[in-house]
């Protein structure tokens, strides 16, 4: 019995509707990022695993694919080591590629590698597959695109705004209107560490901070009590807590508790900047909103930092995000090279767009015109019609086979082909097409250059 086929948990296969419609989210995205001035790259799907691994934290190695030696793997394992089955100390020896975890940090490898060709600023994006061993789940795959775009070679905080102005861009291109733009500055969260005496516990510290809006106020202090935070430092809190109205009032309160520390003011300095700029150039369909407790990425990121949410009334989490680095290039010695970038959550883009029937119906077309198949001279004098059409980008195919009339009808209203074409004796000797409506039915028979005209 043959074996049935499957796919690996968290891959998926996608029919041809699904194809179109995220390649719309691919084309617009693509669009927009060549607007901007990004240039297109690509960095292969495997890595030599020294590049990928111990950049991305124990939890993040952990979740690398890696992928085996060829030939005999085995061959360099000595008895000893193998005995001993510690997976960390074979791995090595059997492994020297991974597929890539994400697209950033092959990114700055490509950067280091080819800096002498760069030139700087360089903008940058690149829409590729990356693969993470993680547990399969609901919006979560193992395989799944990312779509970034990065400036790498200047501090300019114009970047920022143009982020901003980018992300706007987008979604108002998808008609994806009321999308939230929420920044913080990770200067801003080391000053509140600072005040409140905790700077060497930022991570926790944000941690916490970071679940005000899904476990309230009282459990977040219970949980930063819980990691060492002190009461004095948790009390000086409290104008956080209350932190509310628009991005100026809400900067003027982080004035107030920042008023001690030069990292928080430069932080202030920075979002000041930026919502100024944003306020004076305007936004199409977004909304920039400040969320101090937003604190994605704080490994990494040493500035602004942007996450996206969709529009009100959806349930989704974070369609977007991304923010200022310092040093990213830095693991693979280039040192003091600046960036700042953002990536698109393609899936949850999609499903979005998707609840909200925001795809526009012509995304999932494919063939314009259906030639009906009578035989083998109906057939060539068809061909002569397609070859014509299709030099005028319209989408015309012929049904291969000269099958009952009634198969070829259904075959087209299965694949929703709007028109089809009959072409029998009479047709040919008057060099003319009978041309058919499929919804209304309604059918006329055109020359050659009027059948161009009606489809074009």
């Amino acid at each position: 019995m043959a074996q049935k086929p499957s796919i690996p948990k968290g891959t998926r296969d996608f029919n041809p509707e699904q194809v179109a419609k995220r390649n719309y989210i691919f084309n617009t995205i693509q669009t927009q990022f060549e607007r901007f001035g990004f240039q297109p790259i690509e960095t292969p799907s495997f890595e030599n695993s020294d590049t990928l691994m111990g950049k991305y934290g124990d939890e993040g190695d952990r979740l690398i694919f890696k992928i085996l030696n060829s030939g005999d793997f085995l061959n360099k394992v000595n008895d000893t080591l193998y005995a001993e089955k510690d997976s960390g100390k074979i791995t090595p020896k059997i492994s020297e590629k991974a597929l890539r975890y994400d697209l950033t940090v092959p990114f700055a490898r490509y950067v280091v590698q080819h800096q002498n060709e760069i030139e700087f600023p360089f903008k940058r994006y690149q829409m590729q597959p990356v693969w993470r061993a993680d547990r399969p789940q609901k919006g979560r795959f193992r395989e799944f695109y990312q779509c970034d775009a990065d400036v790498v070679g200047s501090t300019s905080l114009w970047q920022e705004v143009e982020f901003v102005q980018l992300y706007d861009a987008v979604f108002t291109a998808l008609k994806l209107d009321g999308a939230t733009i929420k920044i913080n500055n990770r200067k801003i969260l080391s000053g509140i560490a600072e005040v409140i005496g905790a700077s060497d516990k930022l991570i926790d510290f944000t941690v916490a901070l970071d679940k005000l809006d899904k476990i309230g106020e009282e459990k977040v202090k219970e949980e930063m009590l819980s990691k060492g935070i002190p009461q004095t430092g948790i009390d000086a809190l409290q104008p956080l807590f209350s932190l509310s109205g628009d991005f100026a009032t809400q900067i003027n309160q982080l004035k107030t508790i920042l008023s001690t520390s030069d990292e928080g003011k430069k932080g202030i300095e920075e979002l000041e900047f930026i919502d100024a700029a944003i306020s004076e150039l305007g936004l199409s369909t977004a909304k920039l909103q400040l969320d101090v407790t937003l604190a994605r990425g704080l490994n990494y990121y040493t500035g602004a930092i942007f996450e996206v949410s969709a529009p009100e009334g959806v349930a989704m989490g974070s369609i977007g995000g991304g923010g200022r680095y310092d040093d990213l290039t830095g693991i693979f010695g280039l040192k003091n090279v600046s960036g700042v970038g953002i990536s698109f959550g393609l899936d949850r883009i999609y499903l979005v767009l998707e609840e909200l029937n925001l795809f526009p119906e012509t995304v999932t077309k494919n063939i314009d015109v259906l030639f009906i198949n009578f035989g083998d001279k109906e057939a060539l004098f068809s061909m002569k019609a397609i070859k014509e059409l299709r030099a005028n980008n319209i989408n015309a195919e012929l049904y291969p086979d000269a099958a009952k009339m009634k198969k070829q009808m259904n075959h087209a209203n299965k694949r929703n082909i709007p028109y089809v074409v009959i072409v029998g004796e009479k047709e040919i000797e008057t060099n003319t097409y009978a041309l058919k409506h499929m919804v209304s039915g309604d059918q006329s028979s055109v020359t050659l250059t009027q059948l161009v005209s009606q489809l074009s």
